[in-house]
């Protein structure tokens, strides 16, 4: 029987400035959708009763609303799940919290849409009122918490291991759209092709060696893969955290120690979409006085200002651009407690959604 899949929302390619080094694109690439290690990633569970989606019936012609809440054992299955990322020693950490504006990570359980999430810092440009995780069916049942394993994998920035490079699976590509049109994934082609047959760029994927045992590879059926000869019989994966997962998550996100700053929480967040040559001002009013660093998350070229307000008067305190890479602007400026800034975000050009955010360490 065919399983169940994640399928990721599409995204567009990044672009990069040309005669970059390769090693340079390589760590642009490969780093993009990876936290700053150290952040607190807050998550939220949708439970309002308007929040949902508006969906077709089919054969009908009429819509109806479909609730994104989830039961309370949903939500264990995935607290459990976070606590067992975290339980690594990674230097990251998860909060769950009762308020969708603090939250980095949104989680809906509509049944039937799937099952998906952003990819690491994708979520920071989806709006507030949005999920940037769904559960599509029962976690509770035999097997399916391997799913929000796989979930979260994706939010701390993992891809899917089948589409490595590395992978060296050359499949039937026929008989994988023919198998995945059916129930229970009723996918088109387009969305197969883009969670399946689509080979990943080397700096996209989650290292350098194909892992059959990842949390991150999906289970193939008898029939699908043509080659390497010993999984024409299929890849069944454990559903489990594998040695290489724990290796990968480490080695980006290693534990915050004695010698490491604790853990970061930003104390400002704020989501922007201004177009091309606009600018956006907001205020920062620090809780203490030390460095603070400004970042911008998103798709574009930007540069950061910081103001600082005496007498009314904006009075240029530092500024950093992105050096025309499109690469994110990150600011470090000393920032003293009882004084009030303004710090400004202006967008030389944008690609992809072109949503941008940004955070104050």
């Amino acid at each position: 029987m065919t399983a169940r899949y994640c399928s990721l929302p599409r995204q567009s390619a990044p672009s990069y400035a040309p005669g970059l080094a390769a090693e340079r694109l390589a760590a642009l690439v490969g780093g993009r959708q990876m936290w700053v290690n150290g952040t607190v990633l807050h998550y939220y569970f949708f439970g309002d009763d308007t929040d949902g989606s508006v969906i077709a019936v089919p054969a009908t012609g009429e819509m109806r609303r479909v609730s994104w809440a989830g039961g309370k054992d949903q939500q264990d299955v995935v607290r459990d799940c976070f606590r067992e990322w975290a339980d690594l020693g990674v230097g990251v950490t998860f909060a769950e919290v009762g308020d969708r504006s603090e939250a980095e990570l949104r989680i809906g359980f509509q049944s039937g849409d799937g099952s998906w999430s952003a990819v690491g810092r994708e979520a920071l440009q989806v709006g507030l009122n949005d999920r940037t995780m769904n559960f599509g069916w029962d976690l509770t049942a035999p097997g399916q918490r391997a799913t929000a394993l796989h979930e979260i994998g994706h939010a701390l920035g993992m891809r899917h291991e089948h589409q490595s490079p590395f992978a060296g699976l050359l499949f039937d590509d026929e008989a994988v759209y023919a198998d995945l049109a059916g129930a229970p994934n009723h996918w088109s082609r387009e969305k197969t092709y883009a969670n399946v047959l689509r080979r990943l760029q080397p700096g996209e994927v989650n290292g350098s060696v194909w892992d059959p045992l990842s949390i991150m590879e999906y289970p193939f059926a008898s029939g699908l893969i043509l080659e390497p000869e010993q999984f024409r019989g299929g890849i069944d994966p454990p559903g489990t955290l594998s040695p290489a997962d724990k290796e990968f998550v480490l080695r980006w996100y290693p534990p915050c120690g004695p010698s490491r700053p604790a853990p970061l929480v930003p104390f400002r967040s704020v989501p922007l979409r201004p177009g091309p040559g606009e600018q956006t001002d907001f205020t920062v009013e620090p809780p203490e006085s030390r460095t603070y660093t400004l970042r911008t998350f998103g798709e574009c070229d930007a540069v950061v200002v910081v103001f600082e307000e005496r007498d009314g008067e904006p009075r240029f305190l530092s500024g950093q651009d992105d050096g025309g890479t499109r690469h994110n602007a990150t600011l470090a400026v000393r920032l003293v407690k009882g004084r009030r800034y303004m710090v400004r975000v202006r967008l030389y050009s944008t690609w992809g959604s072109g949503e941008t955010a940004v955070m104050c360490w």
